[in-house]
């Protein structure tokens, strides 16, 4: 199994808010060694790769997670789907409702 993030850069420079926040709560709960590849998705690059992952894959929101096993790629839009899933950890109902962010509301 293989674990791709891919990870929103800001035109800034600074990674979204989003992403750092799962990339902590990967660290807290000692998953981070789990992924095994960051992909970067640069706000003015169309042609980075994680926008061409993105694209290809046709997912329009960071972070999310590519997980590969021989020739089948899964994507998880939810750090916490990966973790139930993929990671074999259980996720409690307030990390549950934690997780619903207020910008997902509402679409686009």
């Amino acid at each position: 199994m293989h674990i791709t993030m891919v990870k929103k850069k800001l035109k800034g420079g600074a990674d979204c808010r989003k992403c750092s926040e799962v990339t902590e709560h990967l660290q807290s709960r000692g998953l981070w060694d789990r992924v095994d590849e960051v992909v970067w998705a640069v706000e003015d690059d169309p042609q980075s790769p994680g926008m061409l992952l993105g694209k290809r894959l046709g997912v329009e929101r960071a972070p999310f997670f590519v997980v590969r096993d021989g020739d089948k790629e899964k994507v998880y839009l939810s750090v916490l789907q990966l973790i139930r899933e993929r990671l074999g950890e259980t996720v409690s109902t307030l990390e549950q409702a934690r997780d619903v962010d207020p910008d997902d509301i509402g679409g686009i």
